[in-house]
């Protein structure tokens, strides 16, 4: 027997994590072709483009919670019924009021939250897709945005060394390895034994961390900023400053280029922000 709540009832919980939203990724709409992609809300949703639920809510399912669109429990775009851990309420309120926020027409960029919770469930709930992940996630060691330094112009000296210089020492030092920084791009790599270690760490974590490093690394294009993400060393912003040093030295030369450099910046933080909060166990 299912004990419904309403979204009303988790809105402090809401409230707490302010972090901004992340594109919304999924697969093809949904077929009539056998082969085609799961018939679900989120397909559905979509394909037409326009809200077709009236009411947003959040079902307690034994351990698991669900949250439904007109009482139907909501689905990921591969079909399976998107549930999620008891300890992951705020996760819940979050996807929730994603869907409850979409008013008349659909915006794909407002549901990273489903998003990303629908890649744990559909993929990294499986250890040979973690493995597979974690593999593509350490080729980005060779070509990691902060070990690449330029000496020029100032502001971008000055940036480098107050974002990526300490969080390289944290690395090395939590981690025990070796990280070099590099000049040019071309015919450089990280230590094997650096990658090994890394991997290890890697190893130990659950669907939730590894959506959530995954997005992080594909966002920054920084394998290291996205594993202080995970590992709670680094705040969003923290990260997304990191992540954005040499658009932040153009801006101090150049000035701010207006749809471009402002879209950016909330971009990042949207993505890394859902990758964050995907980790609460609150």
């Amino acid at each position: 027997m299912f004990t419904r709540t309403t979204l009303t009832s988790f809105g402090h919980i809401s409230r707490a994590c302010t972090a901004p939203r992340a594109r919304w990724q999924s697969t093809n709409v949904a077929s009539d072709a056998p082969d085609g992609p799961a018939v679900s809300e989120t397909n559905r949703a979509e394909a037409t483009m326009r809200r077709f639920w009236d009411v947003v809510g959040i079902e307690t399912r034994g351990d698991v919670l669900a949250v439904t669109l007109d009482n139907r429990a909501l689905k990921t775009p591969s079909g399976n019924t998107l549930l999620l851990p008891h300890n992951k309420t705020l996760l819940a309120s979050l996807i929730a009021a994603e869907w409850d926020h979409q008013d008349t027409l659909l915006k794909p960029h407002a549901l990273p939250f489903t998003s990303i919770a629908s890649r744990a469930v559909d993929t990294l709930d499986k250890k040979e897709s973690r493995t597979e992940v974690k593999k593509a996630l350490l080729s980005y060691l060779d070509t990691d945005t902060i070990c690449f330094y330029q000496d020029y112009p100032p502001q971008l000296e000055r940036l480098q060394s107050e974002h990526w210089d300490p969080l390289l020492d944290w690395a090395r030092k939590a981690f025990d390895v070796e990280i070099n920084k590099f000049e040019s791009i071309l015919f450089n790599s990280q230590p094997d034994a650096t990658k090994e270690k890394l991997g290890k760490v890697l190893d130990e974590f659950d669907q939730w961390e590894m959506a959530a490093m995954e997005r992080a690394t594909y966002t920054t294009k920084s394998f290291i900023i996205a594993l202080a993400l995970v590992k709670k060393h680094l705040t969003v912003e923290q990260a997304s400053l990191a992540a954005q040093v040499e658009v932040a030295s153009q801006i101090e030369r150049w000035g701010e280029v207006e749809d471009t450099h402002d879209v950016d910046y909330h971009d990042v933080r949207r993505q890394l922000g859902s990758a964050a909060c995907i980790m609460s166990n609150v």
